[in-house]
């Protein structure tokens, strides 16, 4: 009882069911509680800039120094690249069949479109070409400043992989400084999310009241479509990958990766899992060099259960405020959900990468709260796709890694 009381995500569940209850009993009256919701977002958006600008530089430039490791490197990276963008193209396309988002009542959009219009997620967006060139900042202060998701990611890149060129004494010192600015940003998170029950009943307040109980049955759609993706990559895609590229058995591998996939629904993490994933690599015949080295790699920057989740958010909200998505929307989607699930490792509280893949694609981020009641539900899908892709990877490079001694 003392576990659940001191548990954050219990105080969040009972805000979203008091809010609920608020909004149902008030109605538009539950707007009152506008500010508390208005709060909590502007926190959120004062830490997403500086937390994509940090975990990306320090993603890159431990990417980028990856190069040292030779074939193993250049194997791992490729795999965790190709399965990343497979991962968005199943997500892209479950978006676009179901379709979580669509269906809501003629009032309830109505209602949600009077709050798109108060965004930028109704204006024009450009063209494919001008979208490309513009994710290449002019000047990056101003990105910062402006809060171009895309532009900061560019940029970081760049600057990471410069980081990464350096000698390994400088480098080091360098990414221990970034490692320290973004413990400083996960402390700051964590302060933040101690007033998001207030936020969150504030939000959700306003939200029953103003759009509708309807509109909150639409998570449950985003819940399965989801999940359908993550078995589509976890039970399809990555076992076709170790039986066409791996030497170990499909069914060894499934067998050997049950209990890191236990844990790792437990546990919503990849880092925790390490451990538990490498003795199962061990256990599968792959060399500890590369499961010591691809596993750790893996859980940083191979998270394709993030990426599913985050490109189908964008649609889910898309189609939620009714808002047809261009070319160079997807294009902005795709990138920002590839590179921000890259981007994601050690950073608690994934909704701030969510906001990151909104942003790049005019989309509101105003709804983001309904998801909050199934926050831990997703986060445990995805890491147990995530850490799954690790060990498939692992069992790839090895088979590459040995045909090359």
């Amino acid at each position: 009882m003392k576990k659940i009381i001191t548990n954050l995500g219990f105080w969040i569940l009972v805000a979203m069911a008091a809010g609920v209850v608020a909004g149902v009993a008030m109605g538009e009256g539950a707007a009152i509680f506008a500010p508390l919701g208005a709060l909590f977002i502007q926190l959120i958006k004062m830490l997403v800039v500086p937390l994509v600008a940090v975990s990306i530089i320090s993603g890159a430039a431990s990417l980028g120094s990856s190069r040292s490791a030779g074939k193993i490197g250049v194997v791992s990276i490729g795999y965790i690249m190709l399965t990343t963008v497979i991962s968005i193209i199943i997500a892209i396309c479950a978006g676009l069949i179901f379709k979580p988002g669509a269906g809501l009542s003629a009032e309830s959009i109505r209602a949600i479109n009077a709050v798109a219009a108060s965004t930028d997620g109704g204006a024009s967006t450009p063209g494919f070409w001008e979208t490309t060139i513009g994710m290449i900042p002019a000047n990056p202060i101003q990105a910062f400043a402006e809060g171009n998701i895309l532009q900061i990611i560019v940029f970081g890149l760049f600057l990471g992989f410069g980081i990464a060129a350096m000698e390994q004494g400088k480098r080091d010192k360098v990414v221990a400084g970034l490692n320290y600015i973004l413990e400083a940003l996960i402390w700051c998170i964590g302060k933040v999310m101690l007033v998001a029950p207030l936020g969150v009943f504030g939000l959700m307040a306003e939200a029953t009241g103003t759009f509708g109980f309807d509109v909150l049955l639409k998570v449950a759609n985003l819940l399965w479509v989801d999940l359908l993706a993550v078995l589509v990559m976890g039970l399809a895609i990555y076992p076709m990958t170790i039986g066409l590229f791996s030497r170990v058995g499909i069914i060894t591998f499934f067998k050997e990766m049950i209990r890191p996939q236990i844990i790792a629904f437990s546990t919503a993490s990849s880092m925790a899992t390490l451990p538990v994933t490498m003795a199962a690599c061990d256990r599968m015949g792959i060399s500890k060099q590369v499961s010591g080295f691809v596993a750790p790699l893996g859980a940083t920057i191979n998270m394709t259960g993030n990426a599913i989740y985050y490109t189908l958010v964008a649609i889910f909200f898309a189609q939620f405020y009714g808002i047809e998505l261009t070319m160079a929307q997807y294009v902005a989607i795709a990138i920002t959900a590839s590179l921000g699930s890259i981007g994601q490792a050690g950073v608690p509280g994934p909704t701030l990468m969510v906001v990151a893949v909104l942003v790049s694609a005019g989309i509101p981020i105003e709804g983001l709260p309904l998801l909050y009641a199934l926050d831990r539900v997703f986060d445990m899908i995805r890491t147990v796709l995530n850490i799954t892709g690790d060990a498939a990877c692992a069992a790839v490079t090895d088979r590459f890694a040995a045909e090359n001694e």
